[in-house]
């Protein structure tokens, strides 16, 4: 097929094509809008994991007020040292002392600024409220307070962030900075294989090639990754090694099974990588925290590439003594299965046994034939 046989050749053919092509932009358009508003317009939080310390005779009424709206899920500990081991391990987004006259909030910045937000104002607000509700009662009565006893109820309550945000990143947004680029310049690049891969013959040698092809590319992002990230500051105090292997999983995840769903079902497989960055971004959980998602999106974004990416690099971030075995298991399965699709398509014979454009260029120069072009006859 020559490349006039290709071409448009009129104005009807033009207009259907035309036609074509707007309605099916307007329809992913619109499926991604819904999408996108779907899960992040009105994020509402809801069993958001946070700890409690209070005297038994306290806790019942604490534990009903939490949890009520089923906006937090309360775990309870035996003291405030064993809440913020609970903060630092990532179990809990933060909790509360109450053992003590004056009640004690921690926090972890670091996990999300949304979560860390919401306890903030979740405490503050019952602190008032309980401060008004006995002044009311002190009006009530007739009786009067000291002047130390109003300077305790005016003062603001004590919050500590066990787990804060660095200064290079006020607001946490790096993360999904971060995730976006790895998202992009993977499907790039499977893309960009895929459309390459296919012109060489199917051998044990071609997949061994892409498989290199797909780590080199893994440890060439995840340097360019920590380089950009030191240019801002961000992550100076990581171990960069760690950093390091994290990124290049990240990177071989989403680049290999994306080449695998090419390798398995042809040229329409690099969607998948696609779905990574269009669909994944949005509910890694970087910029909106699993808990203030869908439970569709929170489940769909954890077992993501992009998403375990992002719990991944948090917690090596931010949380070193957070069990991260989880994201890196979704990680490896990615990776692992991709590669593996990837090898075992290529050893499987060509049926067709096609020679590629690529195979005769090369063959010709070989054998020192120049490549032959049509002549045209008349």
């Amino acid at each position: 097929m020559t490349d006039e046989d290709n071409q448009i050749k009129s104005v009807r053919q033009f207009r259907r094509f035309a036609v074509v092509v707007c309605l099916a932009g307007a329809l992913v358009q619109l499926a991604l809008t819904a999408y996108y508003l779907g899960m992040g317009h009105r994020a509402m939080p809801h069993d958001v994991p946070v700890g409690l310390v209070s005297p038994a005779a306290k806790q019942a009424a604490i534990l009903d007020l939490l949890e009520r709206d089923g906006v937090f899920e309360v775990s309870v500990y035996p003291s405030a040292a064993e809440l913020q081991t609970a903060i630092k391990r990532r179990d809990v987004y933060g909790g509360v002392d109450v053992t003590a006259a004056q009640p004690h909030l921690y926090v972890a910045g670091a996990a999300g600024p949304a979560a860390a937000t919401l306890l903030r104002t979740t405490y503050t607000s019952v602190i008032a409220q309980q401060n008004g509700q006995q002044l009311a009662a002190l009006a009530a009565k007739g009786d009067t307070i000291s002047v130390a006893e109003a300077r305790v109820l005016n003062t603001p309550p004590p919050i500590t962030d066990v787990v804060p945000l660095p200064p290079d990143d006020v607001n946490g947004a790096s993360l999904g900075f971060l995730t976006q680029a790895l998202a992009l310049g993977g499907t790039i690049a499977s893309v960009g294989l895929g459309r390459l891969i296919p012109r060489t013959r199917r051998s044990w040698a071609r997949g061994l090639g892409h498989l290199a092809t797909l780590i080199v590319y893994a440890l060439a992002s995840a340097a360019v990754v920590l380089w950009s990230m030191s240019w801002f500051g961000v992550g100076a105090g990581a171990d960069h090694a760690a950093m390091f292997g994290i990124f290049a999983l990240v990177s071989l995840a989403i680049t290999g099974s994306t080449a695998g769903a090419v390798a398995l079902i042809g040229p329409a497989g690099a969607l998948l990588g696609a779905v990574y960055f269009t669909i994944g971004t949005v509910i890694s959980g970087a910029s909106i925290l699993p808990e203030f998602l869908p439970s569709f999106g929170r489940v769909l974004g954890e077992n993501l590439p992009t998403g375990a990416g992002v719990q991944a690099v948090r917690y090596d971030l931010y949380f070193p003594q957070a069990p991260i075995g989880g994201p890196l298991l979704v990680l490896a399965l990615y990776a692992g299965i991709g590669c593996l699709l990837v090898l075992v398509t290529n050893l499987l014979p060509n049926r067709t046994d096609r020679t590629s454009e690529l195979d005769l260029e090369v063959k010709d120069r070989i054998e020192g034939n120049e490549v032959r072009q049509p002549v045209a006859i008349g």
